[in-house]
């Protein structure tokens, strides 16, 4: 018997390595392009996505207007189509052992969901049951607790019977607000101990190896 019968994926940089491989070297690109002289650490990205997420980020130190986060969202768009992200390893494991068991596997994310099923076929061999992805409905996206109650009323489960894997606040923000538990999935920032300490403080669990999680998920 399944731990979770329900696990919900965060996607970038909780199943696939995306933000030093795919979005951050995208929006070098596009700055070089687009706010010559203008510069950012790859620290500093990660900091500010976490602190303040990416949109705010974009208005505050470049002054983006709405038309060119727009533009921005269409060359990460086009970047994303010749850029596949890796997986963590042991994340097919996790996957894999969780379908085997008759569980289910579901995307809640803000990267799209053809994106997210690309890469999903492309390692996995597989589909998620469910995708939420970015290209929703901008008051159904993450944090929103939209995906999570249509799942629950979908597969008639409870709370509960989720578990929430995010390696960022809004997955936990959008747990929080229909009581389902959060796992961090830390593996992804090993380098930074400040995102570390926040996110274990806040989540019911939190795990800095793939190993670890499954070990938790599966070895009852």
């Amino acid at each position: 018997m399944l731990k979770y019968p329900c696990l919900v994926l965060d996607h970038d940089d909780t199943v696939v390595q995306s933000e030093a491989t795919i979005n951050y070297p995208c929006f070098c690109e596009y700055l070089d392009k687009y706010r010559q002289g203008a510069a950012i650490s790859l620290k500093e990205y990660t900091e500010r996505c976490y602190h303040q997420g990416f949109i705010e980020m974009c208005k505050e130190k470049y002054a983006l207007t709405d038309q060119e986060l727009d533009e921005e969202y269409l060359y990460w768009k086009a970047y994303m189509k010749n850029h596949i992200p890796a997986p963590f390893p042991g994340i097919r494991e996790i996957i894999a052992r969780q379908k085997a068991a008759g569980g289910l596997i579901c995307v809640v994310s803000q990267s799209v969901s053809d994106n997210i099923r690309r890469d999903y076929l492309t390692h996995f061999g597989m589909e998620p049951d469910e995708i939420f992805g970015w290209d929703l409905p901008e008051q159904c996206r993450k944090p929103s607790p939209y995906a999570l109650q249509a799942i629950m009323e979908k597969y008639r489960l409870s709370p509960s019977q989720l578990l929430m894997i995010d390696d960022m606040k809004p997955g936990w923000e959008m747990a929080q607000k229909v009581s389902v538990p959060v796992a961090f999935s830390g593996w992804g920032r090993k380098d930074y101990p400040e995102i570390i300490k926040e996110m274990t403080s806040l989540c019911d669990y939190a795990f800095q190896s793939t190993e670890s999680l499954y070990q938790f998920l599966f070895n009852q």
